[in-house]
């Protein structure tokens, strides 16, 4: 009995070992390919999502401030063409 104990004992350690190793393996693999994604996307120039954000915010002040100064302009031009 001790014998088969001692086998079962020897197996579960094997296996805890390979569950180790594939666990060690799928781990460098998803390291490999995430910087294999990372520098092909390099190469193609995108723009990571802040990158995006950040211009997005500058377009929508810049459409904000020429609405602004559209209306300006239509009031100068209005009073203007009363005067005129």
């Amino acid at each position: 009995m001790t014998a088969n104990n001692r086998f079962f004992d020897d197996l579960s350690k094997l296996m805890t070992n390979a569950m180790g190793v594939a666990q060690g393996a799928k781990d460098e693999a998803q390291t490999a390919f995430n910087g294999w994604i990372d520098r092909w996307l390099a190469e193609r120039d995108f723009v990571t999502r802040e990158e995006f954000e950040a211009v997005r915010e500058m377009a929508i002040k810049a459409r904000t401030e020429n609405t602004e100064l559209r209306a300006r302009l239509d009031a100068l031009e209005g009073r203007k063409a009363d005067q005129g």
